[in-house]
């Protein structure tokens, strides 16, 4: 498989895992499994936090230290506190204040703030091909959610979901910064958090602790569209950079959308079409990319899962069973090559 592709599975994989994940919550608060906002997404982080914290101790047989470097510690806890605390709460202020549809097209607007962080403050490179693929795919997205009808009844809600895109944006971009360590702990610990403060709010609010088996069902649409899609989103930020993953997930929109219509009868439109031609466009911009040019490594010590191709040319210790990929700490000699490339964790030069 193209590299590019390979690459790119992971952030459309969890754009489909969170965006199939949005009907079925719906039908959640649909049927009374609670009047609060916060509890319904406290419950879904922490189905996120939960599943991933099990899925993790099982792999590992027991608690391991996630190896995270003690320089990568703050990028983390600020993207916890952007994404899993900043966020959330800003996207309940908005919804109490806005209509769904109005809602919907203004958070379009976190993968726009996503690239724009990526390219104006990390330096992330980029060109014209990649800011026309994203651009067709954010407007797919804005066609689909367009309000017809409805009306923003004040400032507040905009103003809070335009807060809450710019939170997730800044979180995206932290996450970028870690996401050569362990996704399962870094999901993991975003949903824990998250799902311990919107589940202590909604509470603390007054909301009444749902049935059993409506919290059972919360808390495994949560792992799956929550956790493993942001486990896949980690993933995705480790081999495409933040922009072009932000820009696949995007797409995340019109997978609920189709899913709403082939499990729950809603009606097909010809703006959903539409939408879906935009998207297309984007997506197919982006993966027939391109990118080439003569490039510096400088020296580099870290760890992350890896196979011996151009870029891990290392001896091992005598014994190694030769298994790939594997992950251990290893260091990256200065380098001087030109390959088709796009800012991973080894390629975040300026342009």
């Amino acid at each position: 498989m193209n590299p590019l592709h390979r690459a790119a599975l992971p952030a459309l994989g969890a754009a489909f895992l969170f965006g199939a994940s949005t009907p079925f919550a719906k039908q959640l608060m649909g049927s009374g499994v609670t009047s609060s906002p916060f509890l319904l997404a406290g419950l879904l982080y922490l189905g996120s936090g939960l599943g991933l914290t099990l899925l993790r101790l099982l792999r590992d047989k027991g608690w391991v230290s996630p190896g995270l470097p003690r320089q990568e510690w703050p990028w983390l806890l600020g993207a916890i506190v952007f994404g899993g605390v900043l966020g959330p709460l800003l996207l309940m202020v908005g919804l109490a204040h806005t209509t769904a549809a109005t809602a919907s097209l203004l958070l379009n607007l976190e993968s726009v703030l996503t690239a724009v962080l990526a390219w104006l403050v990390f330096r992330e490179g980029t060109d014209r091909r990649i800011v026309l693929g994203m651009g067709l795919i954010v407007a797919g997205g804005a066609v689909l959610a367009w309000p017809r009808g409805e009306v923003t009844a004040d400032l507040i809600g905009p103003l809070a979901l335009a807060g809450a895109c710019l939170a997730w944006a800044v979180d995206n971009n932290l996450t970028r910064k870690v996401s050569a360590t362990d996704a399962l702990f870094i999901a993991g610990s975003k949903g824990l958090v998250a799902g311990c403060v919107n589940t202590g709010l909604g509470l603390e609010l007054g909301a009444a602790w749902p049935a059993t088996g409506l919290v059972a069902s919360a808390l495994v649409i949560g792992f799956l569209g929550y956790g493993l899609s942001l486990v896949l989103f980690v993933l995705a930020l480790r081999g495409l950079g933040t922009a072009r993953t932000g820009a696949y997930f995007s797409t995340a929109p019109f997978v609920g959308a189709a899913l709403a219509i082939v499990l729950f009868g809603e009606p097909v439109s010809p703006v959903f079409w539409l939408a879906a031609a935009l998207m297309a466009a984007g997506v197919w911009l982006h993966l027939t990319e391109h990118h080439v040019h003569t490039h510096q490594h400088t020296a580099l010590n870290h760890a992350h899962p890896h196979r011996h191709d151009a870029h891990h040319q290392h001896s091992h210790p005598a014994g190694w069973d030769g298994v790939e990929p594997h992950t251990h700490a290893h260091q990256h000699e200065p380098l001087a090559h030109s390959h088709a490339h796009f800012p991973d964790i080894h390629h975040r030069h300026s342009h």
